[in-house]
């Protein structure tokens, strides 16, 4: 009989996406048939899944550690933000339109029977299903019709543990202030709770978590020490990006305000003889950059917009007359285009805007969506690559005759008459351990570093982390077989 569990937050960024990853690889390895699940996200960093639809990346990563092919019902509701008050909306992997905050919040409990049937479709084939929720419990103003956090485990019947981030401060407040705003039906889902990224000896925090006990009448499930090699683990949160130092070769990336699938960072950032630089609002391009990376965007044309509002469009002129790099990943491939179209608002506001002039291409934002596991070769070296599409918009001109990737017999991606300013629909494409040391090879770097084995031993030492400082086994006895209200 199928068993559940949900592991919420005290807020948002406490670390409960990297916790149900460990967890998950932990419990497959006791042998358990675990499947992640998360009724709703918000993430501009999707991952496609092997079933052509989209879920948070998080979830992706839950999958890898659980062993399990990724699929649209791990994650059923994911919110991609277009703007500060709006974003698209994806039921079930698929598009189903763009929607305001306000109106999203009057309209949300009427995907609950979505998120609850993508639910069951899991625990008809699991043993576990570990739920992930979303910010946090004690956002009671937005508990009405809520189906990311207590909404859900009463709908679906499953018990609950609560995470605080002790790295944040405050974590006995943060723990003893949910149980203080939460109503009665809410606190009867809690089964306990635990303390997450603690630096230093974790025994100095023996009275903390005693205190904690004795407030609330939880039992603790374990502190957990800072695990330092997260950052070897894909990020889904833009919070979570951050330069990372290396090598001598400079692969400088400007942080776009509608940033998405900036997965393709992580295997650059994992490589010794690469440092990867995200450059904020405000701050110029650094001039001794190797390569400048213009990374996928949720918003091509707002986003276009902003990097020209920073004054990046000037810095990147000088670093391409120095010679430089330049790589534009879906949004940052039509950037360096000559035009964008967008004749039926499907980026904004309907219209045409002038790119960066870099590629001799332009791009109409129509048709639909494209949202594929795509399997290329490298032109010229003929390195296999293993990426994803997922974008709006189609880009055609001169310098896609310079295509530099092949997918299924079709040229794929631009090239200025050089070679030195690129451009690729394919995401994903540096997880490929061959293109990618071929790739850097151009930038004076040699590359021996196999990726995606890294991440399957950074889930196994995070796996050996929690087993180590959580009461695993009484968590397991925690997880219940879901009693639909």
């Amino acid at each position: 009989m199928v068993r559940s569990i949900m592991i919420q937050g005290t807020g948002s960024n406490v670390g409960k996406s990297v916790l149900v990853a460990g967890l998950a690889r932990a419990f497959t390895r006791r042998g358990l048939r675990v499947a992640p699940f998360k009724p709703q996200n918000m993430s501009n960093n999707a991952a496609v899944t092997e079933n052509g639809g989209e879920i948070g990346r998080a979830q992706a990563l839950q999958a890898l550690a659980a062993g399990r092919a990724t699929h649209t019902d791990m994650n059923p509701i994911l919110l991609k933000p277009e703007t500060d008050t709006g974003a698209q909306i994806i039921v079930q992997g698929q598009r189903a339109g763009t929607m305001k905050a306000g109106d999203y919040r009057k309209d949300k409990s009427k995907l609950l029977g979505a998120a609850l049937e993508s639910f069951d479709r899991l625990c008809s084939d699991a043993d576990l299903v570990l739920i992930e929720g979303a910010g946090s419990p004690a956002e009671t103003n937005l508990r009405k019709g809520d189906i990311a956090n207590m909404g859900f485990a009463r709908a679906a019947g499953v018990p609950v543990i609560l995470v605080g981030d002790i790295h944040r401060g405050g974590v006995i407040a943060q723990i003893v202030g949910t149980q203080a705003v939460l109503d009665a039906g809410d606190l009867e889902m809690i089964r306990g709770f635990a303390v997450n990224r603690f630096k230093g000896d974790v025994s100095l925090f023996d009275e903390g978590r005693d205190e904690i006990a004795a407030r609330t009448g939880w039992p603790c499930l374990g502190v957990v020490p800072w695990f330092h090699d997260a950052w070897k683990l894909p990020a889904e949160d833009m919070m979570d990006i951050r330069s990372h130092s290396g090598g001598a070769c400079k692969v400088v990336v400007p942080q776009l305000e509608r940033m998405a699938n900036f997965d393709d960072l992580d295997p650059l950032s994992a490589e010794p003889g690469v440092s990867v630089e995200i450059v904020p609002a405000g701050r110029p391009l650094p001039g001794d950059a190797d390569l400048v990376l213009l990374p996928g965007s949720k918003s091509t044309i707002g986003d276009l917009a902003y990097f020209r509002a920073q004054g990046w469009d000037i810095d990147l002129y000088a670093h391409v007359r120095r010679g430089g790099h330049v790589l534009g990943l879906c949004g940052g491939y039509q950037m360096l285009g000559k035009t964008i179209a967008d004749p039926d608002g499907v980026d904004g506001q309907p219209g045409n805007v002038e790119g960066l002039g870099l590629l001799d291409v332009e791009t109409v934002m129509a048709g639909k969506k494209q949202v594929t596991l795509i399997s290329a070769r490298a032109l010229g070296g003929g390195e296999p690559v293993s990426g994803y599409e997922i974008h709006m918009g189609r880009t055609k001109g001169l310098d896609c005759a310079r295509a530099w990737l092949e997918v299924e017999g079709r040229p794929e991606g631009a090239a200025n008459a050089s070679g030195c300013i690129r451009g690729s629909y394919l995401h994903g494409i540096f997880s490929s351990d061959a293109f990618r040391a071929s790739y850097l090879s151009g930038l004076g770097v040699t590359s021996d570093l196999a990726y995606e084995d890294g991440v399957e031993e950074t889930l196994d030492a995070l796996a050996d982390h929690l087993e180590q400082n959580m009461d695993l086994d009484r968590l397991l006895a925690l997880a219940e077989t879901p009693q639909r209200a």
